[in-house]
C-alpha cells in the first residue's frame, strides 16, 4: 500500500455475462481491473483469472478473480465506488439473487479488519467457503488474515477453517 493511500481492500471480482463492446466474462474484469485504476483506485495485485460453476440458479459459468486495490476511501464510500463500476458494466441489483451477471465486485477483506454496517460486513461473511474466491486471494495476498479466524487466506485456501 502506497503512503498516500489510506485504505487497501481485497476484492472478488466475478462475471458470467458477455457485455458489448467489452466481450466475454475474462474480457469484463479485465476491462474492470482498468477501470477501478480509471476511478482513481492503485492496483496493487491482480490474481489469474480462472472458472467456476454457478451459486443458485444461473446455468453460465463464471470468470473470477481477485485484486489488492488501495485507496482514500472509507468502507461505505469504496462499495459505493465500486458498486458505480458494476453500474457502468450493466450490473442490475433487482430481481433473483444470484442470477447471471455482468460484473460483480466484493469487498472481502479490509486493511482495517473488520467493519459491519446495514449495507456492508468486512470481512464478506460467505467467502471462507468459496474456493473461487479463497484460491485467486490466496495467490496475492497470502499471508492477509481474516479478522475472524486469525486464519491467512492461504491456509483457507488450502483446507478452510478447523472443524470445531
Amino acid at each position: 500500500m502506497t503512503e498516500a493511500s489510506a485504505h487497501c481492500y481485497l476484492i472478488a471480482l466475478g462475471s458470467n455475462r458477455r457485455v458489448p463492446a467489452v466481450g466475454r466474462p475474462r474480457a469484463v474484469l479485465d476491462a474492470a481491473v482498468a477501470a477501478l485504476a480509471e476511478k482513481g483506485w492503485q492496483v496493487e495485485a491482480v490474481s489469474r483469472w480462472i472458472e467456476s460453476r454457478p451459486l443458485g440458479p444461473s446455468l453460465r459459468r463464471y470468470a473470477n478473480g481477485a485484486a489488492l486495490i488501495a485507496g482514500d476511501l472509507d468502507p461505505p464510500e469504496a462499495l459505493e465506488s465500486l458498486q458505480a463500476i458494476e453500474r457502468s458494466f450493466g450490473r442490475e441489483r433487482r430481481g433473483q439473487r444470484w442470477r447471471s451477471r455482468t460484473l460483480d465486485l466484493d469487498i472481502v477483506l479490509w486493511s482495517g479488519g473488520a467493519w459491519h454496517s446495514a449495507d456492508l460486513a468486512i470481512p464478506h461473511p460467505a467467502f471462507r467457503e468459496r474456493d473461487f474466491v479463497l484460491r485467486p486471494a490466496a495467490q496475492i495476498a497470502p499471508h492477509w488474515r481474516d479478522p475472524v479466524s486469525g486464519r491467512t487466506l492461504r491456509q483457507l485456501a488450502q483446507g478452510g477453517l478447523p472443524s470445531a
